[in-house]
């Protein structure tokens, strides 16, 4: 992809699939999202912003300013949307419960906003909105919920970063773009 004039210098954005570590490199030789990026990505130090664990898939911004990564990675700083597919039902009392927090071993989960978006069988997808983000704090969160019916741990069976900040997420998967120098400063603007 040959950059324009008007992309940014220091921001591109990467739709990752699932079954990539967001990592430069892996000791048991597992793909990483490096995989799928031009060589230059690794070569001229190109890290990703926050992480995306193996299973999940979405949204991942990379830059090579350390100052740009510290922003969007401050706790508060910076909205982070999701679309997840959990599985069993999900109450209005687990949204109450996730909104409030749970306490975990990573100190205090909870989400901004969650939106109940649909049914399918037996698994319920929801939007999430989260301002920080503990290691996988998502999949944690919903974890430490029970099912009413079983007494079992909600289970997050499916995580999609939609957007991050004012960028959503609009290429295909597996495919990456630069942020134009607009979607750059719009997003970094509100920052601290």
């Amino acid at each position: 992809m040959n950059k324009t004039p008007n992309d940014s210098k220091e921001l591109f954005a990467l739709n990752k699939p699932k079954g990539y570590l967001v990592t430069r490199s892996d000791d048991l030789g597992r793909k990483t999202v490096y995989d799928l990026l031009p060589e230059w990505a690794f070569s001229d130090g190109w890290m990703p912003i926050g992480r995306l664990d193996l299973e999940s898939k979405g949204l991942l911004l990379f830059t090579t300013n350390s100052k740009i990564n510290h922003a969007l990675t401050t706790p508060k700083n910076c909205i982070k949307v999701y679309e997840i597919w959990v599985r069993g039902h999900v109450s209005d009392e687990h949204i109450a419960e996730a909104l409030k927090g749970v306490q975990s071993p990573h100190g205090l989960l909870k989400a901004l906003e969650v939106e109940k978006m649909g049914m399918g069988g037996a698994k319920t997808k929801l939007r999430v909105k989260i301002d920080e983000g503990k290691n996988r704090h998502i999949r944690r969160l919903f974890g430490a919920l029970k099912d009413p019916k079983f007494g079992t741990p909600l289970k997050v069976l499916e995580l999609s970063r939609v957007s991050i900040g004012s960028f959503n997420l609009d290429i295909k998967s597996a495919e990456w773009r630069y942020l134009s120098q607009e979607e750059a400063k719009l997003l970094l603007e509100n920052l601290d």
